[in-house]
C-alpha cells in the first residue's frame, strides 16, 4: 500500500473516533482534534510530495554522445532497456537527427518504446532575418520537424555572443525569443531556453543576463529550462532562483556536479554522490516551480561508462520518487 493510501485511512479513522467521542469531556475532544489536524497536515505533506500523473522523466542524449555517435539505434536500445521512456534530442542537422530523416528517427523511437518531447536546437542571430522581421527557413524547418517528432518543447541550449553585446542587443532578442514562442504556439509547441553559467555571471546596465531574461520573455510564450548544474559554476544555486522566479519553471536538468582542478571548477557527476542538493532542488521544483519535466543530464562520467552513469542516474531518480 503507498503511503498516501495510509495516511489517507489513518485520517478518515482519526475522523471517525473523533465525532465517536465528542459527546463526551471537553478535555479528550480538545486532544483528538489535535490529532485531526496532524493528520491533516501530514496528508497535505504527502500530497504536496507525490508524484504527479503528467509528469516526464528524461535523459539528455548529449549524456551518451559518444555512443549515440557510433551507435545510435544500439545506444536508444540500452537505455529503453535501463527504463527511459523519454529522451531530449541534441543533435538535429541538416534536417536529420543523429543522420536520421525525422520520419526514420520517430520510427527508432517508436519502435522502442521511446518518446521525444523535447530537444535542443541552438536558435542563433543567422536564424532572424531582422529586415523582414521573420524567422529563416532553416529555423521554421526546425519548428516543423520538432512538431512531426511529436516534441511539446524546442529548447535552444546557447545564445551567440552578438546577442547580448549591449543590453539594447539583448532586449531585442528577447523580443525575437517571444516571437519564436508564438511561432511554436502554432504547431501546439512552446519555445525555451537552457541556462549555462554566463547567465549569471554576466551583466548588462548591471542586471545580471538570467534576470533580464526572465523579466523580458513573456512566460505565456517562453520558458527557461533550468540546468541546476550548470548555474553552480558561477556561483548561483537552484533553491535561490527557484524562490525567487516561483512558478516559471516548467523544465528542470537535473545534474550533481563535484570539484575539480579545472578552471570551471566543477564537472557533473552521478546524482547524489556531488554537492548539488539535487533533490531539494527537483522538489521544490515540483512545489513551488511549476516543474513537471525531468531531464537527466551528465557530461563527465570519472572513468566510468557513460551507459553505466546513465543507469545509475536514473534508480536513483527512481528511489528519488520521480
Amino acid at each position: 500500500m503507498f503511503e498516501f493510501e495510509k495516511d489517507f485511512i489513518l485520517l478518515l479513522i482519526t475522523i471517525y473516533q473523533l465525532f465517536s467521542i465528542m459527546t463526551t469531556s471537553r478535555r479528550t475532544f480538545l486532544k483528538n482534534s489535535v490529532v485531526l489536524l496532524a493528520g491533516t497536515a501530514l496528508l497535505s505533506k504527502t500530497a504536496l510530495a507525490a508524484k504527479k500523473p503528467d509528469e516526464i522523466v528524461a535523459i539528455q542524449l548529449y549524456s551518451v554522445r559518444d555512443d549515440m555517435k557510433k551507435d545510435p539505434i544500439g545506444t536508444l536500445t540500452q537505455l529503453a532497456k535501463i527504463g527511459y521512456k523519454n529522451v531530449e534530442h541534441a543533435n538535429y542537422i541538416e534536417r536529420k537527427f543523429y543522420g536520421f530523416k525525422p520520419a526514420e528517427f520517430k520510427k527508432i523511437l517508436d519502435d522502442l518504446g521511446l518518446k521525444m518531447p523535447c530537444g535542443h536546437t541552438v536558435m542563433g542571430k543567422n536564424h532572424w532575418d531582422a529586415e523582414k522581421k521573420d524567422f529563416s527557413d532553416s529555423w521554421k524547418y526546425t519548428v516543423d520537424d520538432a512538431a512531426f517528432m511529436g516534441q511539446k518543447y524546442v529548447i535552444s541550449p546557447s545564445m551567440d555572443n552578438d546577442m547580448r553585446k549591449t543590453y539594447d542587443d539583448m532586449i531585442r532578442y528577447m523580443d525575437v525569443f517571444n516571437l519564436c514562442g508564438e511561432l511554436c504556439q502554432k504547431s501546439g509547441m512552446k519555445f525555451g531556453y537552457h541556462n549555462h553559467s554566463f547567465e549569471f555571471s554576466e551583466k548588462l546596465n548591471g542586471i545580471k543576463v538570467f534576470d533580464i531574461m526572465m523579466q523580458k520573455m513573456d512566460p505565456k510564450l517562453v520558458l527557461m529550462q533550468l540546468d541546476i548544474g550548470n548555474m553552480y559554476i558561477a556561483g548561483a544555486k537552484a533553491l535561490d532562483i527557484l524562490g525567487q522566479y516561483p512558478g516559471r519553471f516548467e523544465m528542470i536538468h537535473v545534474k550533481d556536479e563535484i570539484a575539480v582542478n579545472t578552471p570551471e571548477k566543477y564537472e557533473s557527476a552521478i546524482l547524489g554522490k556531488g554537492i548539488i542538493p539535487a533533490k531539494e532542488a527537483i522538489d521544490l521544483g515540483r512545489k513551488i516551480g511549476g516543474t513537471y519535466v525531468f531531464i537527466i543530464e551528465q557530461e563527465s562520467y570519472q572513468n566510468l561508462p557513460p551507459l553505466e552513469c546513465m543507469k545509475e542516474n536514473y534508480a536513483v531518480m527512481k528511489k528519488w520518487g520521480y
